[in-house]
């Protein structure tokens, strides 16, 4: 798996999105039910707008005081969300991940929202990379020992 295309194909393109005139508390509903740990915002025309997260909720809601039932989404969200194409590799993302500080990336392919990656997923399929090639190496490593040493 080298972009987000093949990440995508394999951990499914679900987004969760909220409209920016929800609460925060039926936004953290929405969170809480599906598990995860933010949601793209998008306007009524399915363009994003925003991100919002547990960071946002905790910055901006929990240390200011403000009441999770009146403030919108719409009023905390961040708005300047970074995204990638599907054609973006999971190294590239991992590296924008780590030098932007955040853990979600959006998909867009043509200005159309078509899936979400997150720090877990790239991670993870990193891992399985890794694991691949090491699997080959050894693989050659014994193939190339059974040639040395004479045996079929």
């Amino acid at each position: 798996m080298d972009n987000v295309r093949e990440l995508l194909s394999k951990k499914g393109n679900e987004v969760v999105s909220v409209l920016p005139d929800l609460t925060v508390f039926e936004a953290l509903e929405v969170m809480a039910e599906k598990n995860i740990g933010a949601v793209l915002v998008v306007d009524e025309a399915q363009q994003l707008v925003g991100i919002f997260s547990e960071r946002d909720y905790a910055r901006k809601m929990i240390i200011k005081g403000r009441d999770d039932r009146t403030t919108k989404v719409g009023e905390i969200m961040t708005r300047a969300v970074l995204g990638v194409e599907p054609s973006t590799t999971i190294r590239e993302c991992m590296a924008l991940m780590t030098a932007k500080r955040i853990r979600h990336l959006p998909v867009v392919d043509q200005g159309r929202l078509v899936g979400v990656v997150s720090i877990g997923d790239v991670v993870k399929a990193i891992i399985t990379q890794q694991e691949l090639m090491i699997s080959e190496q050894a693989y050659l490593i014994g193939q190339l020992e059974r040639s040395i040493s004479g045996s079929p």
